[in-house]
């Protein structure tokens, strides 16, 4: 098998997929579940004993329930294998933490906060990162405005990454009512 970088040949050796599914509830709220899956492509040795080829490593899902305006309802986390399973579960109850964030306000920041180091599973916390972006690929298409003209707003997602900057080209093809408005960088961290 060659990459993309070069014509060298290589040999799988790991494989981790995170998938992600989004479920509208009939009571009006949304379901975002992550899953991650790590596999080996040979026998693998652990200290909990051998892991066969293809057999998973880790396998950990976390489903949490959010309402419209992103607001965290319901959080669990499920371990379904690990090199420590019988450890490893025991922190599935801290996830319930999440109940009461909001995946686009502070989100990222609060998940630091509450999960490093030990205070957390470091794969179920590496799930937490992508449901902001899964919540708003969800709800798109389903009566989430992906653009506001009319109300003066500026759509959520200007300024939320280099392309849609406001004195960029992407926002003067597509979002000309907004070209040209202040660069508002979104970056908490970053200085100015």
């Amino acid at each position: 098998m060659t990459n993309l970088l070069t014509s060298v040949s290589r040999k799988l050796i790991h494989t981790r997929k995170i998938t992600t599914q989004a479920f509208l509830r009939e009571d009006g709220l949304w379901d975002l579940e992550a899953n991650l899956l790590d596999t080996k492509s040979k026998d693998f040795t652990l200290c909990s004993g051998i892991r066969k080829s293809g057999d998973a490593i880790h396998d950990m899902t976390l489903c949490i329930t959010i309402d419209a305006s992103f607001n965290i309802l319901d959080a669990k986390a499920v371990t379904h294998a690990a090199p420590y399973e019988q450890y490893c579960n025991k922190i599935e109850p801290e996830y319930k933490k999440l109940v009461g964030l909001n995946l686009v306000k502070g989100f990222r920041i609060a998940i630091k906060d509450l999960y490093s180091g030990v205070s957390g599973c470091s794969h179920i916390t590496e799930l937490c990162s992508v449901f902001p972006t899964v919540a708003i690929q969800s709800f798109l298409g389903e009566g989430f405005k992906i653009t506001d003209q009319v109300s003066g707003q500026i759509p959520f997602q200007l300024n939320g990454c280099h392309a849609l900057r406001t004195d960029g080209e992407a926002v003067k093809n597509y979002h000309p009512a907004w070209f040209g408005t202040p660069v508002v960088d979104k970056n908490p961290r970053k200085k100015s």
